[in-house]
């Protein structure tokens, strides 16, 4: 799966840890897509995925969470790109 970056972001605070947000879009599809990440000591996440602007199809974001879930590296390349803009990464 081809993902493109398109803008990213991360924060860090003592009380919430590591708070970020990555919006992306993923080749053939039309909509762009936001995660948002959540970890305590950058290492174990949470996240929300979410449409970016525009509603899409309800199967292509279901597809990309379960995407999300089973690659590892897909969803590892989502939080370097937000750790990138780390003020501590």
């Amino acid at each position: 799966m081809n993902i493109q970056v398109i803008d990213a972001a991360m924060d860090y605070s003592e009380e919430d840890g590591y708070v970020g947000r990555v919006e992306f879009s993923v080749q053939g599809q039309p909509a762009a897509y936001e995660i948002t990440l959540q970890s305590k000591k950058a290492r174990d996440w949470s996240y929300s995925l979410h449409f970016a602007k525009e509603s899409g199809a309800e199967e292509d974001i279901l597809l990309l969470e379960e995407r999300l879930e089973e690659d590892d590296e897909l969803f590892d390349q989502l939080v370097e790109a937000a750790m990138s803009r780390s003020p501590k990464g």
